[in-house]
């Protein structure tokens, strides 16, 4: 399967789609010192946000869909280094919209969940 969204983004900063299915996709993450918060090497959860993000639009893959909603928890502490595995499967559509669920592990330890609220739209939401 082919991804048809977010082709243009910094997969160094998201992450990588490694698995891409109807109404499912993996992105890896593989977090660095630059991610960091602080000296101890806790990365900001916004990179985790980030890739758990990509991962829910690339499940939908609609060049056109756009985040609309959602609710996330971090359950445990990511590190620098770290590799973030964030699995996405779409579990609800109605019409234009579509809700993803959104789980992250390092080495098989769920470190964060959420839940997306996407949109796919007619045309680009900036055009």
């Amino acid at each position: 399967m082919q991804l048809n969204t977010h082709l243009n983004i910094n997969t160094s900063l998201c992450g990588k789609v490694t698995r891409l299915e109807s109404n499912y996709a993996e992105v890896l993450l593989h977090t660095t010192q630059q991610m960091a918060a602080d000296t101890q090497g806790l990365v900001h959860g916004g990179f985790i946000f980030g890739a758990a993000d990509y991962a829910a639009m690339s499940a939908v893959n609609d060049p056109y869909v756009v985040l609309g909603a959602s609710t996330s928890k971090f359950i445990a502490p990511v590190k620098a280094g770290d590799a973030v595995l964030c699995k996405a499967v779409i579990v609800s559509e109605k019409g234009k919209k579509k809700v993803v669920e959104v789980q992250a592990f390092v080495d098989e330890k769920l470190v964060f969940e959420g839940s997306f609220t996407t949109f796919v739209l007619d045309r680009h939401v900036l055009g």
